[in-house]
């Protein structure tokens, strides 16, 4: 169903009023990112559909907690993630999302709430990427473990140049991807390796950057949406931001649908 698009955005702007109230008294983090930024790259394109004009924002969701972290994560030590364990315990079976997931989606929120106020982003808009990329690391028969990684490799398609795809030859000799012939996306966020090296993040301070690891992978995600978007608490920049993660309308469509879903389930608890 096609909806009045000036009616879409009157109820998307009073719906992310309504978000950033129940946000703004949930953040307060002491973080120095030492992780470089770089210019972002694109995600490789899907099909273009129609896209549908959007009834509400993704929900912003429960607040997340008020975390004491340390001025930088040599003396927060490994996993600060799991300061989140209550936040994501209360919800992961209510979401069917693991907790490790909502702990890395949550962590990176807070971490870009420090580094980028002026983004707005929300972890469900993480959740709603991780579950369409790999359903939270899930997919095709995976379990995502307590320390956030696939209990098996996830990998994208040859990005070979099929109908729908681009066309990207190897760029990294297969060290992320494990193929020497073509590029594809690695993890449960789905990163080419061209985009992993321009945002590759150590979110979790184990001295690595993988985007096999949900806890790296988020955060790095949600530092390109924010480069991307600019404020993705408005309608226009959310959707850029989105549809620059990737290109695909109907992509973007789903996302919104499963973080809006996040969201007003987690109001309940």
């Amino acid at each position: 169903m096609r909806l009045d698009v000036s009616w879409a955005k009157r109820r998307w702007s009073a719906l992310v009023v309504g978000s950033l109230g129940m946000a703004a008294c949930a953040l307060s983090v002491l973080l120095v990112s030492d992780d470089p930024v770089a210019r972002p790259r694109q995600q490789p394109s899907g099909p273009t559909e129609p896209l549908l004009p959007a009834s509400a924002p993704p929900n912003g969701g429960t607040a997340l907690p008020r975390l004491g972290l340390a001025a930088n994560l040599a003396v927060l030590g490994r996993s600060p993630q799991r300061q989140l364990a209550g936040w994501a315990s209360s919800m992961s079976d209510l979401l069917n999302v693991p907790r490790a997931a909502l702990q890395a989606y949550g962590y990176a929120t807070i971490r870009l709430q420090r580094e980028r106020p002026a983004c707005r982003i929300t972890w469900t808009v993480l959740a709603g990427i991780g579950q369409v990329e790999s359903n939270h690391g899930r997919f095709n028969g995976a379990r995502l473990g307590p320390d956030a990684r696939p209990t098996l490799p996830i990998r994208g398609l040859p990005l070979d140049g099929r109908p729908g795809v681009k066309s990207i030859p190897d760029s990294d000799g297969g060290r992320l991807d494990g193929d020497t012939v073509w590029d594809r996306a690695v993890g449960p966020m789905q990163f080419i390796p061209t985009t992993w090296r321009d945002w590759e993040a150590d979110a979790d301070g184990d001295g690595l950057a993988d985007p096999n690891d949900l806890d790296d992978a988020a955060l790095a995600a949600a530092r390109y949406l924010c480069a991307s978007g600019g404020d993705l608490g408005t309608e226009d920049g959310w959707w850029r931001g989105v549809l620059t993660y990737n290109e695909s309308r109907r992509y973007a469509q789903d996302v919104l649908d499963r973080a809006d879903r996040y969201g007003r389930l987690s109001r309940r608890l």
